[in-house]
C-alpha cells in the first residue's frame, strides 16, 4: 500500500461513532474567530516527506487546529510552537504553518497522529486510539524510519507497542533516546501544547534539543 492508498482508506474512515459526530459538529458550528473558514472535519492524514528517516509522533488533531486546516499541526498553539522549531533544525521549509497550502515542505522528516479525528475534551478513548492503530502501523512500515519521536507520554505510550516486542519496558522522559531491538531510535520529547508551553515545562531551548538529537542520530 501507498500513502495516497492508505490516505484514501483514511478519509472514508468512520469506525468510531463519537469522533465522527464530533468532528462533524465542530465542523458546522465553527468558532467564531474562524466563521469564514471551510472546515476539514475530516480524519487528518499524516504529513511530510514520504522518504522521511524522522517519523513524528502526535496524539489527535485540535477541533480548531488540524479538524480546521486538514494538516497536521497546522493552524494551532501546537503547530505556532512546533514548526519553528523544525525549522531551525532544518526539518521545515519556513517557520509557520496556517493552511494546506501555505507552501511548507518538511524535509526527511514525517509527522502522524496516534488518533487521526478530533476528540471532545482532547481524550480519545482507548479504543478509539485502537482503531486508529492499523494506520500508523501501515504508514510505519512504509516509511522505514531511523527515528520515531513521540510527543508527549500519549504519542509514546501509542507507539511503543508498535515498534518494540511484548513487553518490551523504556522509560518517557524529555530528550531521552532509546535503540529498539529493530534498530530504530526512539526520542521523547514533551508535547508542544500550550499547557506545556506556556507554564515553561517546554521552551525553546528543550525543544531544540529534541530536534538536535534526531538530527545526529539520522546523520551518525
Amino acid at each position: 500500500m501507498t500513502i495516497d492508498e492508505l490516505n484514501k482508506e483514511l478519509l472514508a474512515c468512520r469506525r468510531c461513532p463519537r469522533l465522527v459526530e464530533w468532528r462533524e459538529r465542530v465542523a458546522r458550528e465553527k468558532r467564531r474567530a474562524y466563521q469564514d473558514w471551510d472546515y476539514w472535519g475530516k480524519p487528518v492524514p499524516g504529513f511530510g516527506d514520504p522518504h522521511a528517516r524522522v517519523f513524528v509522533v502526535g496524539l489527535a488533531p485540535g477541533a480548531h487546529g488540524s479538524n480546521r486546516t486538514g494538516r497536521q499541526f497546522t493552524g494551532d498553539s501546537s503547530g505556532d510552537f512546533l514548526y519553528p522549531a523544525l525549522f531551525r533544525a532544518g526539518f521545515a521549509s519556513q517557520p509557520t504553518s496556517t493552511f494546506r497550502d501555505d507552501g511548507l515542505i518538511l524535509t526527511n522528516l514525517y509527522t502522524a497522529p496516534i488518533c487521526r479525528c478530533a476528540p471532545p475534551g482532547n481524550k480519545p478513548t482507548p479504543q478509539e486510539k485502537a482503531n486508529c492503530q492499523p494506520y500508523l502501523r501501515i504508514e510505519l512500515n512504509i516509511i522505514q524510519p531511523k527515528v520515531i519521536v513521540a510527543l508527549g507520554r500519549i504519542a509514546f505510550d501509542g507507539i511503543l507497542p508498535l515498534v518494540a516486542p511484548n513487553g518490551y519496558h523504556v522509560s518517557f522522559a524529555h530528550n531521552t533516546s532509546h535503540r529498539l531491538p529493530s534498530g530504530c531510535w526512539l526520542v521523547c520529547s514533551y508535547h508542544p501544547s500550550r499547557q506545556n508551553t506556556q507554564t515553561g515545562r517546554l521552551n525553546n531551548k528543550m525543544f531544540d534539543q529534541v530536534w538536535n538529537t534526531a538530527r545526529g542520530l539520522i546523520e551518525n
